[in-house]
């Protein structure tokens, strides 16, 4: 006899229902538009309350995986603004599902994770599974990447403590929280009603306000300087965040290098100095926005003996508006080194940027010297911006017709597509060719940027469902070794109905680590062309057409010479149109 499957006995609840009926209300109640899962007997009293209870509403999204269930939430979190409900069975679905929350705590995404433990009570627990699913603090696994964890020992605690989970997580910085419901907890019968919160009570407090001294200060130092540039990180996590950067940004004629972590600031606009490393040379003050990742923009990286060389002038001072170490990490080193800055003003820039944006505007407008200076150092920056992406079309046709196809073509190509569609792109931006050659010019455009292998996929697909029947043309430039990690989340798009057009950039190679093995082997006088081994993903070659046709997909591919790309997007994008995920199979050169 299966001493795990369950028992046939039935516990009277005096018609008051059952205790999970309280978190199925709670999760109703918030407002999550989704809940994405994977099943699991720990949880099993939770998930008849949201299937008979509430009415499978908010909808339950089956995922292949728990790591792909926290990314899907991830990504819709970044493209939305909106949480969704993440649940993990037990020990082991939180083991599966760690390496998600930490990315989500990374990149600051708000997602509402919900897990659940064998009985505490030892009497109650079946023999060995709920012993070997049970942590004595299940929380201790994921709390050092959380905002915050909670394992109520009681009802008396469920709704609180629920209520107090979603603040945390919604407060600026966002971040993922994880509430652990006890399965002995879910599946007894309510002894009394439970209130829920009221619904007149606010769900987050109000935003961080700078202080008003430390803005005019801040204020003095912009308008003093002859060449600020302008730093932004997480500014467009906001819904006014993009027009807010442009806002100051004209005002100041400051040129802004966008870090990329959300699309903070449009890519053919004068001012936009992305990726532009000169213009950091004759910086007389640097602004970070919302920035922990300020050294990256800012330096050059000798990867080789791990040194970084400034590429500002020794007398340029720094100026810090935002979080500071709120919600830093105490596990992992995600904030980076500590910046020396000449101010720093603690603030959510969603407030700060507008009040420093007036009160330069104010000064300009009297001040006709600095109004001036203002129009002309736009100019010089509008010019060093016109050349650089004049610059990069040029290096775009550089190999051209080429076999495997560069990446700058295969960008061209979809964006000769897609440029009069309402287009998304998920998150990788063809390795920053999409950020050179398209123009961004609306916030939803872009998320932000990929983040490591083992990710993307499962973020596209929550890019994709939070755009979904919003007319909107999702495309995901997906690379090979990502998608083979989280295969399974193709079956979520078809299975849920969530069409995108997932173009792949398959150099058949895990080249970003490959390229690193070739930097020490130059550096080494190793022979180079034994820098694959362990690399490449080769003999077989995944047939990408084929998996994913065989979950459900259109797919065509792979595809080897250019000129057959825009006829296979065409087929691709029309099949997308009609509600059907599309996947072109590239067979792309090697890029890092």
């Amino acid at each position: 006899m299966d001493s795990s499957a369950p028992t046939a006995s039935v516990t009277q609840n005096d018609g008051l229902g059952w205790q999970s009926d309280i978190i199925a209300d709670l999760i109703k109640q918030y407002g999550f538009p989704f809940i994405t899962l994977n099943p699991g007997a720990s949880y099993r009293g939770l998930h008849d309350s949201l299937v008979n209870h509430n009415g499978d509403e908010p909808p339950m999204l089956l995922c292949q995986h728990e790591k792909i269930a926290v990314q899907i939430a991830h990504g819709y979190a970044k493209a939305s603004g909106q949480p969704l409900a993440v649940i993990v069975h037990n020990v082991v679905g939180l083991l599966h599902a760690t390496m998600g929350i930490y990315y989500a705590y990374t990149d600051r995404a708000p997602v509402f994770v919900i897990g659940a433990t064998g009985p505490m009570d030892e009497g109650k627990r079946r023999p060995r599974v709920d012993w070997a699913h049970s942590a004595n603090v299940q929380g201790t696994q994921i709390r050092d990447y959380v905002k915050w964890d909670y394992q109520p020992g009681g009802m008396g605690g469920v709704v609180d403590s629920f209520a107090r989970a979603y603040s945390i997580m919604m407060t600026e910085p966002q971040g993922p929280i994880y509430m652990c419901y006890d399965a002995a907890l879910q599946e007894a019968p309510l002894s009394e009603p439970i209130a829920l919160p009221s619904l007149k009570s606010t769900k987050t407090p109000s935003r961080i306000a700078p202080d008003p001294a430390a803005l005019e200060e801040a204020a003095d130092r912009l308008v003093a300087a002859d060449w600020p540039v302008l730093v932004p990180q997480f500014v467009g996590r906001d819904k006014n965040g993009y027009s807010d950067m442009v806002a100051l940004a004209e005002t100041l004629g400051a040129p802004v290098a966008d870090t990329q972590w959300r699309l903070n600031f449009p890519t053919e606009h004068s001012l936009d100095m992305r990726m532009n490393r000169d213009v950091f040379k004759q910086a007389d003050l640097i602004t970070l926005l919302d920035c922990r990742d300020w050294e990256r923009p800012t330096h050059e990286n000798d990867r080789i003996n791990r040194t970084l060389k400034p590429l500002f002038p020794e007398h340029c001072e720094w100026l810090d508006i935002g979080f500071a170490d709120i919600e830093i990490s105490k596990w992992a080193t995600d904030y980076q080194r500590f910046p020396e800055c000449a101010q720093r003003v603690l603030a959510d820039t969603a407030l700060a940027l507008p009040a420093l944006t007036s009160i330069i505007g104010k000064r300009a407008r009297d001040d006709a010297k600095l109004a001036r200076k203002i129009t002309e150092r736009g100019q010089a920056v509008a010019e060093m911006h016109d050349a650089q992406r004049a610059k990069w079309r040029e290096q775009a046709k550089v190999d051209w017709d080429a076999s495997p196809i560069t990446l700058p073509r295969l960008a061209t190509e979809v964006w000769n597509k897609i440029q009069h569609e309402d287009w998304v792109l998920t998150t990788n931006a063809f390795e920053d060719w999409a950020l050179k050659l398209w123009d961004f010019d609306t916030p939803y455009r872009w998320p932000g940027k990929a983040l490591g292998t083992g990710t993307q996929i499962g973020m596209a697909t929550g890019v994709a469902l939070a755009h979904r029947g919003t007319g909107r043309l999702v495309v995901d430039c997906q690379t090979d070794g990502d998608l083979l990690f989280d295969v399974g989340a193709l079956w979520f798009a078809a299975k849920h109905k969530v069409p995108f057009l997932c173009v792949m950039h398959n150099n058949r190679a895990y080249y970003n680590d490959w390229e690193h093995q070739i930097t020490v082997a130059r550096q080494r006088g190793t022979p180079v062309e034994r820098a694959y081994i362990g690399m490449d993903i080769m003999d077989p070659a995944p047939d990408f057409s084929t998996i994913a046709r065989g979950f459900g997909w259109y797919a065509e591919g792979p595809i080897e010479d250019a000129k057959d790309i825009a006829s296979a997007l065409d087929r691709a994008i029309a099949q997308v149109k009609s509600g059907v995920p599309a996947l072109i199979d590239i067979i792309t050169q090697h890029a890092g």
